[in-house]
């Protein structure tokens, strides 16, 4: 039978006159692996300091097993500023004992990419003071994994970490010993990692067994069992349980719930997104052309990034861009929203970016814009304008967009000044959907919004028609709210990769394996079999036929949409069903030769 860890019985907590927890009472027992969800300020932060002990209950008591070995971070770490990064994460081993240890080299790979820390400029022995808010707060994290606890609780680990450490950072924590408390917003993360879902409203903790997908299709069984009357939260989680069960293809686990009471649920909702009637839309507002890039050379300072680029951003693109950091993705989106800024008169270091000449851009870039503090939400919504057309005959006042990206009526009257960073980000967001774009690019969107906020702005792209990029960590945002996915290695190029971000994963695995390892230790390691050359002629031809490939394979995946909407609509026509399903079957088998060719280029080019 699993040990009790910890016991929080009849706990409340009061700020001013709101009572964030109102007579809660939880458990956390041995191998427990729990996710705690819930909107901003609704007290999940607040919850798991006292459960941790960081913060007392007003009423009610919260107790550990007796020596219990607790490891907790927080939103603000405890690091000596003074100290280096070897001091804080390995203390007084010496280097033969940590770099013989299989833990250590594990979480210090992981997190920083490799035993010498690539990206500090003294490796180890950099001194915390300098270092940025995310780079401290990996080192609290190295710190935290490399200990042993009985109880691990994590306030946003996922914060300031790419794609590939969030990767490590679920396989890490799935194989722990340690029992695990975690508020994230990163919903794969979640669905990796959690066994059970805390989530926090109103005063009170609902429990729900399994990861996320169990907790939508658990809350959204709950809603409709009690007839609730917030019909547009219940219609949102099952359009998103509707996402879980027909959507990304590159989703590697699949729900645990019944799969009968699942599809009865979502039997009326339609899929996320009308892709064929979305392109149509995105041409009739777009054209032909949105942007198209010839030979670009994109440059950052000195550092040039990206070499010889040709490629195109049509009408209704929908794009993640992933890659690793310093690769160009901000860069590259930066160079394209100048191009389109000056109409094509300001042009990247080298090539030739033309933009199309009814594009209509809104970039959301990471800072968040400055805005007049005294300003009510309502007030700086409006600025931009009073209602939206959301295509498709879909329209809305600037009130009614503010409800839906939670800024409820009373809080539409609070000061811009008053607002937390997810509130301004959410506000940052909204604002520029109301400018009416028809190009969106959205750099790290989903930082400092809760899941319900998220939920909330992927309903809105979904029928939103035009172009669109997305850089971001978060990798159910990108298979939810794009297309395809394309990727910057750090070799000068752009890739489209046919499956997603677990074959971005994949690619960074074999080349970190084929790379040298670095060893801090300063021992010697066997030298990798040099790679068979490519001469640059042979290689410049190769990217040029990739490009080619790349544009066959979008076409395909156009072509693909289209025959399946077509075999829906012709269900009851049997020869006509037949007759399209042939068609399908042979281009899927196209596109599996047509992928492995680009494979094969890939390497050369």
């Amino acid at each position: 039978m699993a040990v009790n860890l910890v016991n929080v019985e009849q706990v409340s907590k009061v700020y001013g006159t709101r009572a964030l927890l109102d007579g809660v009472s939880l458990g956390v027992s041995e191998g427990d692996r729990i996710g705690v969800v819930g909107r901003n300020g609704d007290g999940k932060t607040t919850l798991i300091r006292m459960l941790a002990k960081l913060e007392d209950a007003d009423t009610g008591r919260v107790t550990h097993n007796g020596g219990l070995r607790l490891g907790v971070l927080t939103q603000h770490d405890s690091l000596d500023p003074a100290k280096t990064i070897r001091q804080e994460v390995i203390g007084d081993l010496a280097d033969h004992e940590w770099a013989g240890s299989a833990k250590i080299r594990d979480v210090l790979t992981g997190l920083f990419g490799g035993l010498a820390l690539p990206g500090f400029e003294h490796g180890l022995d950099t001194v915390i003071a300098p270092l940025s808010g995310g780079e401290r707060r990996r080192i609290a994290l190295a710190k935290l994994l490399i200990d042993e606890q009985d109880l691990i609780v994590l306030d946003e680990p996922t914060n300031h970490l790419d794609v590939e450490g969030i990767s490590w950072l679920a396989g890490h924590l799935r194989t722990r010993r340690s029992a695990l408390v975690c508020v994230t917003h990163d919903r794969w993360f979640l669905d990796q990692v959690c066994t059970r879902m805390w989530d926090v409203q109103r005063g009170t903790v609902h429990e729900y067994e399994g990861g996320y997908s169990d907790y939508v299709f658990a809350r959204a069984e709950r809603e409709r069992i009690a007839a609730t009357e917030e019909s547009k939260r219940q219609n949102l989680m099952r359009k998103e349980l509707a996402w879980l069960r027909r959507g990304a293809p590159a989703r590697t686990s699949k729900p645990r719930y019944r799969i009968e009471a699942a599809n009865e649920l979502i039997a009326d909702v339609p899929p996320p997104r009308d892709t064929s009637e979305l392109m149509k839309f995105a041409n009739a507002r777009l054209g032909k052309t949105v942007f198209d890039l010839e030979d670009v050379t994109v440059q950052a300072g000195p550092k040039t990034l990206l070499t010889h680029l040709t490629w195109q951003l049509g009408p209704g693109d929908r794009v993640g861009l992933v890659g690793v950091n310093g690769a160009g993705k901000t860069s590259l989106l930066k160079a394209l929203a100048e191009a389109s800024r000056s109409q094509g008169d300001v042009q990247p270091a080298a090539g030739k970016v033309v933009v199309g000449k009814t594009v209509k851009l809104a970039y959301l870039s990471q800072e968040v814009a400055e805005l007049n503090p005294n300003l009510r939400v309502l007030e700086a919504v409006q600025q931009v304008r009073d209602r939206v057309d959301l295509g498709k005959g879909r329209e809305m006042t600037a009130g009614q967009l503010c409800e839906q990206f939670g800024f409820a009526k009373e809080k539409q009257w609070t000061p811009v000044g008053d607002l937390s960073g997810g509130e301004r980000r959410r506000l940052q967001i909204l604002r520029l959907l109301m400018d009416e774009p028809n190009v969106l690019f959205l750099d790290e969107p989903t930082n400092d919004l809760d899941i319900e906020t998220l939920t909330q702005l992927e309903d809105l792209l979904d029928g939103w028609p035009g172009s669109m990029i997305v850089i971001s960590h978060d990798r159910f945002f990108i298979e939810r709210t794009t297309d395809k996915v394309m990727a910057l290695l750090g070799d000068h190029a752009l890739r489209m990769l046919p499956r997603g971000i677990d074959e971005y994963i994949e690619r960074r695995q074999r080349m970190e394996e084929t790379a040298t390892p670095a060893s801090a230790a300063g021992s010697s390691a066997p030298k990798a079999a040099p790679a068979e050359t490519v001469s640059p002629q042979a290689a410049r031809a190769a990217k040029k036929e990739l490009q080619k490939v790349e544009r066959q394979l979008d076409k395909m995946s156009t072509r693909e949409t289209a025959l399946h909407a077509q075999i829906a609509d012709n269900a009851t026509d049997f020869e006509k069903v037949a007759t399209l399903d042939a068609e399908l079957r042979e281009l899927v088998a196209e596109r599996d030769v047509l992928e492995m060719r680009w494979l094969e280029l890939a390497e050369d080019a």
